[in-house]
């Protein structure tokens, strides 16, 4: 047996999920004749507090296509966290597809303020990067899942619009957030120019991401989901999943953070181990080992995957497949090799 926390993409469709996708009504997606993904759109779109939405194979699609609709050629740049996904796992998308450069600010575990925005503006000048646009990640996923506080992104965004920048809302582990804080989707994302939500993460789908926006920038977006080949046919049996997430998976969210939780507390004992259960917010586990290659290594060998981060860190992600009762396997077998 494997006790999978490599990350919350490892999930496989449920029982329900798989019903629901081999019965989703389909059409030509293409043609905007497919009736469950239009669906799956409108619901996002509503629940971000947002007037159109697109769906997407991926959530780094959805970031890319965005970047694009706000960055023009020319030497403008997106500011973001240094930790940030287009930063560390996008292959350096933002360049290649849109021509920007990354201003990269140090935040809190992912979580930059506005007076760190504020100073990383370029004035306006001839000889410098023009600042075109701003994009937060919520949950932070190399800051251990943190949630953005409601008040900071509003700091953040009054300090953007305020600038003239575009915004933007990297909202992979959204609902993870929503559910930690009490906070509506909607507050958290309905005043950023662009945002979307991930299926493929805690909320089970197999594939499939919704970006957000103006119908304005939603009818631009699909001009480059077809130019990047990101336009399907009768998506909706993918969809399908995306709707039954949004029934049946968002509230139990809260068992994987309360996993996580358990998983940090457990940690917490064992010699060698570098954490503080209390930043734990979410379902990711970020802890710290002097041997960390080593450590990962034989962990997958004795039963229970989880990420090499670096040198001295490791990464754990709870997720629906992965059980309380698992969680105490998992345990235990860190015990053994790590305190062995």
């Amino acid at each position: 047996m494997s006790i999978n926390l490599f990350s919350d993409t490892q999930t496989k469709p449920t029982e329900g999920m798989r019903q629901a996708m081999a019965q989703a009504e389909v059409g030509d997606e293409q043609r905007k004749a497919d009736p469950t993904t239009n669906l799956l759109q409108e619901r996002v779109a509503e629940l971000l507090g947002h007037e159109a939405g697109l769906f997407l194979p991926s959530g780094t699609m959805c970031n890319e296509i965005s970047f694009r609709l706000h960055i023009r050629p020319g030497g403008e740049e997106i500011i973001c966290d240094r930790t940030s996904h287009p930063r560390v796992a996008e292959a350096g998308g933002p360049a290649e597809l849109s021509g920007a450069h990354l201003s990269l600010l140090d935040g809190d575990r992912g979580v930059f303020t506005g007076d760190q925005l504020r100073a990383a503006i370029q004035p306006p000048d001839r000889y410098s990067y023009r600042s075109r646009l701003v994009s937060v990640e919520q949950t932070t996923n190399l800051g251990g899942g943190r949630v953005w506080p409601l008040e900071t992104i509003q700091e953040v965004l009054g300090v953007a619009h305020a600038h003239g920048l575009s915004t933007h809302m990297d909202g992979a582990r959204l609902m993870n957030a929503v559910v930690a804080s009490g906070v509506s989707a909607a507050d958290y994302a309905g005043a950023f120019h662009t945002a979307w939500v991930d299926f493929t993460k805690g909320l089970g789908a197999p594939v499939g991401a919704v970006m957000v926006g103006s119908r304005e920038l939603i009818d631009e977006a699909w001009r480059y989901k077809q130019m990047w080949g990101g336009a399907m046919r009768q998506s909706g049996i993918v969809a399908a999943a995306g709707l039954y997430a949004l029934d049946h998976h968002i509230d139990r969210l809260a068992d994987d953070h309360a996993n996580a939780k358990r998983l940090a507390e457990g940690l917490a004992e064992l010699p060698g181990v570098t954490i503080d259960p209390a930043t734990v917010e979410t379902n990711i586990v970020l802890f710290e080992h002097a041997d960390a290659p080593r450590v990962g290594e034989e962990l997958r060998d004795a039963g229970v995957q989880v990420s090499r981060m670096g040198p001295t860190l490791l990464r754990a992600v709870t997720h629906m497949d992965v059980s309380s009762g698992e969680i105490d396997q998992a345990l235990e077998i860190m015990r053994g090799v790590i305190a062995g």
